[in-house]
């Protein structure tokens, strides 16, 4: 299509984009008055056909009631009056008309011959006597004859019935005629005053509308603020949803809430990234950028020294950005992948794999006995960062045990170890990113992450991490979660033990969690 051919097309969606309402309130209450102006005018002309037609058979019923009269007092031969016998047909059209009395737009007429003789005193909109036409139609029929004529006033509803009179030669004709418009004036007059209490049900209802659908619309410009509010710097705005009725648009309101919780967390969790990976990163730049400033080349030793503590230092810096990588996927639905687990069996190869982080006295605790759904490489991950933890934070020949056991609906994974223990200030901060303890230990060359990732993977499986340490007493890493039954399988090896070499004490269980915290000081036994 060419542009000349799309230029048209563009001018009017343009020109309807100028007229069309903008303002959803707008749009609302016009849609409101013309749904109210629809059914005002059905209504009204609903109304008005019903009133029509129930004055045209009212017309209808009294022509012919009027005809009954006639017919009753032609046949009689009779003067109601007088109670002598009529004479002649022209006294028979007389004392008719005289005797009945004529409605308010209603007309007698007798006709002699085809000649008009006699009419009702009733004052008419137009002489139907002097209407030649009228006179030609009604005049010389010769049976009972209904029909409407078109007068110079309207409609004329008529019906005309011929008069003999034995003895007489003379044909007359009885006519009773109503004037139809001027008698379908009250309903007019009825349609009328509908028209004008529609309008003012119109300028109502758009009032009524503009008040409600400003209600009802409140929350939609709640959310349209909020979401103006929210800046690069800002994401706390909420939109309140309290004291609302519990309607579509309260659920709007909430799931627009917990989007903006989300994303303040998803922005939250970036920024926070951001700022611990530029804070423990610039330190081993500095430390490279240091040796290397002050570097001799023409040292052969000073260089062998200088490349192996840049090597040192990018491999930590390779490590901590794999560790805050790690950290940042957790945050991923896809994160842990469950599948049916042996316990025992994890236990114990996990068992197998920590006895090689350092020379010391390692000890296999209780086991659990059960299949379970859990992801067993994060879970053999998340063991092995807190057993490398304690081989960090003790000696040579110290112990360290690890363990798992059921407790109720939960499973608990633990790694015990016998060194200087965590100070209480410094237990809230430990599973924090880059943080350390603050107690006497030896300091390791890791970045801090290694707990933030264990308590990662435990939240990634439902579950968390408990801590128990006094000073001076070593300190336990329970991970606590939830033990979901896994379908059942084929039946495999029940029991991996460890080497015969190993020390494996079963009576090495953990305490009983109370309210969610250890109640005991430690699975090792006596420090």
């Amino acid at each position: 299509m060419s542009a000349d051919q799309r230029a048209p097309t563009g001018w009017r969606d343009r020109l309807r984009g100028r007229w069309a309402p903008r303002a959803a309130r707008t749009r609302i209450i016009g849609w409101v008055l013309l749904l109210v102006l629809l059914a005002l005018a059905l209504v009204d002309l609903v109304t008005w056909r019903l009133l029509i037609r129930a004055t045209d058979e009212r017309m209808d019923l009294a022509l012919e009631a009027e005809v009954v009269e006639f017919s009753q007092i032609v046949a009689s031969g009779i003067d109601p009056e007088t109670g002598a016998p009529f004479d002649s047909v022209a006294e028979v059209l007389e004392t008719v008309i005289q005797y009945n009395l004529a409605r308010p737009n209603e007309k007698f007429l007798g006709y002699v011959d085809g000649a008009y003789r006699f009419q009702s005193r009733i004052e008419a909109p137009v002489l139907l006597s002097e209407d030649a036409t009228f006179t030609e139609l009604v005049g010389s029929v010769t049976e009972t004859t209904a029909g409407r004529y078109d007068s110079g006033a309207g409609e004329v509803r008529y019906l005309a019935v011929p008069v003999a009179l034995e003895g007489d030669p003379a044909r007359g004709v009885a006519v009773v005629a109503y004037f139809a418009d001027q008698e379908r004036q009250a309903a007019d007059d009825t349609a009328r005053l509908m028209l004008g209490v529609g309008a003012l049900t119109v300028l109502l209802a758009a009032a009524g509308a503009w008040v409600v659908a400003g209600r009802v619309l409140a929350p939609v410009r709640a959310v349209a603020a909020t979401a103006q509010g929210i800046t690069e710097t800002d994401l706390s705005g909420r939109i309140p949803v309290e004291g609302r009725p519990a309607d579509e648009l309260a659920d709007l309101a909430v799931a627009v809430n917990g989007m903006l919780d989300r994303v303040e967390s998803g922005v939250a969790a970036q920024r926070r990234f951001l700022d611990d990976a530029g804070h423990e990163l610039r330190t081993p730049i500095t430390i490279v950028r240091g040796h290397l400033e002050v570097l001799d080349p023409a040292d052969p030793e000073d260089v062998r020294q200088t490349v192996a503590l840049v090597d040192d230092e990018l491999e930590r810096m390779n490590r901590m950005v794999s560790d805050l990588l790690l950290l940042a996927r957790a945050e991923q639905p896809e994160f842990v992948r469950t599948q049916p687990v042996d316990v025992a069996e994890v236990t114990a190869d996990i068992f197998g794999k920590v006895r090689r982080l350092g020379d010391r006295d390692w000890q296999l605790g209780a086991v659990a006995r059960a299949d379970l759904l859990l992801d067993p490489q994060r879970l053999t991950q998340a063991v092995i960062a807190l057993a490398d933890n304690a081989v960090h934070h003790t000696g040579p020949g110290d112990r360290i045990v690890l363990g798992s056991r059921l407790s109720g609906d939960r499973l608990l994974v633990w790694v015990d170890d016998t060194g200087p223990g965590i100070p209480v200030a410094d237990q809230e901060r430990v599973f924090e990113r880059f943080a350390r303890g603050s107690s006497g230990a030896r300091r390791s060359d890791g970045a801090g992450l290694g707990l933030a990732i264990v308590q990662a993977i435990a939240a990634a499986h439902g579950g968390s991490v408990e801590l128990h340490s006094r000073p001076g007493e070593g300190a336990t890493f329970t991970l606590v979660l939830p033990a979901r039954p896994a379908p059942p399988r084929d039946a495999g090896p029940a029991d991996l033990l460890p080497d015969a070499d190993d020390t494996v004490d079963d009576s090495l269980s953990t305490p009983p969690l109370v309210g969610g915290a250890c109640s005991a000081p430690t699975e090792g036994g006596r420090r």
